[in-house]
């Protein structure tokens, strides 16, 4: 059969099967884009982004490679995706249409989009996704007017930065399964075994208690490899009295909520042990100034006047927080918001941030500690659950 009659088969009997929130949750979801699209004076909104329709739909696939886009307008939710994607769209996406191309003929993207959005004098995009093809959007412009287009990415930013009870929940369970697969890990370590070996564990241990495919896979690096940030695990043995760095994010119906933790093979030095309590420090002033109406700009000055007087030792990103929610690889980062200087969007209930708080000495080693925080009235409160100690590996 084609993927016609795939997606009619599939229609009769799993539409709508693995949609991971009541309709409820999504209606709620829609309206309040949809309220944002009338106060901007959009007519349609062009999302590419598989988070933003995720967010909105429920549609989830582990190809998020292919170009995918959901028309929203204020009458219809239309999905558009990928032949091979069609039966995933069926069960998994709560949307009002599902239209396809097949995967090989690019050329049959345009069209449908076209006719979707002639009516359209105004459509919003998000012209920083990674999911916004060139080739698409300038394929469209071309052929309905690049005047209709305009900036929008900030309008769903917005709303998706707050969570819902409904996603806390999801946000909660995978915190739970992180904090297993990262302990199970932390346990497991020893002198002599490398670091592909700690992955292995974690990842076992991940995937045993629940989580899916993940955003990121775990990251594990030992010794002076902890110095570089955004390597990985390859095949390093692990020396006796070096600092073990991981970092883990289960996910649950595609929420994922992130920790980092560091282990000694051996008892910590005096430099190791000073720069955790520098991180726990940083993450309690985190915590106390991440509060509703404060300014993400004040939250990191507040963790920055503790760094600064050791700025020169150490590398830091200049990111306290990063926002966390539903994603998908290659990142869990949500891309919603960020707490660095110069941010000035407030703090509001119910945001969740993950403080990745990682100093480097370049070249040698280091230290990164970490939760994912709920931010409330009194301030922000952990969903993970570390305990702030550099674990003792003794072999």
């Amino acid at each position: 059969m084609d993927y016609h009659h795939y997606r009619e088969a599939l229609t009769e009997t799993l539409a709508q099967s693995e949609v991971p929130f009541p309709a409820a949750e999504y209606q709620a979801r829609l309206d309040k884009v949809r309220q944002a699209m009338t106060e901007q004076g959009l007519d349609a909104l062009l999302l590419t982004d598989p988070a933003d329709i995720n967010y909105l739909t429920g549609y989830h696939t582990f190809e998020v490679s292919v170009h995918a886009c959901l028309i929203c307008t204020q009458e219809k939710l239309v999905l558009q995706v990928a032949s091979i994607e069609t039966g995933a769209a069926v069960v998994t996406a709560r949307v009002d249409e599902i239209i396809g191309y097949r995967w090989e003929n690019l050329d049959e993207i345009i069209t449908p989009l076209a006719d979707l959005l002639i009516p359209c004098k105004k459509i919003g995009i998000d012209g920083w996704s990674s999911g916004l093809r060139f080739g698409v959007i300038d394929a469209l412009m071309q052929t309905i007017g690049r005047e209709r287009f305009s900036e929008a990415g900030a309008l769903i930013d917005a709303i998706r930065i707050v969570k819902s009870p409904a996603e806390l929940e999801m946000l909660q369970e995978s915190a739970r399964i992180t904090a297993l697969g990262l302990e199970t890990a932390v346990q497991s370590i020893r002198p002599g075994m490398t670091d592909n070996d700690i992955a292995a564990v974690g990842a076992k241990a991940l995937l045993e208690n629940g989580s899916e495919f993940m955003s990121l896979q775990p990251i594990v690096t030992s010794g002076h490899r902890i110095g570089v940030i955004h390597v990985n695990h390859k095949r390093r043995v692990i020396q006796p009295n070096e600092p073990v760095f991981l970092e883990f994010g289960a996910v649950y119906q595609r929420y994922t909520a992130p920790m980092m933790r560091t282990a000694v093979t051996g008892t910590p030095n005096a430099a190791l042990s000073a720069t955790r309590d520098l991180c726990r420090s940083i993450f309690e002033a985190l915590c106390d100034t991440m509060r509703p109406g404060n300014t993400f700009d004040a939250a990191a000055q507040a963790a920055d006047a503790l760094l600064a007087p050791q700025r020169d030792q150490y590398f830091f990103s200049g990111v306290f927080g990063y926002a966390v929610g539903a994603q998908f690889p290659p990142s869990w980062v949500e891309g919603t918001g960020f707490i660095a200087k110069g941010q000035t969007r407030t703090f509001e209930a119910n945001m969740v941030f993950h403080l990745p708080l990682c100093l480097r000495v370049p070249g040698q080693w280091g230290i990164g500690i970490s939760d994912t925080v709920v931010v409330t009235e009194q301030g922000a409160k952990p969903l993970t659950n570390n305990d702030w100690k550099l674990f003792e590996a003794h072999s």
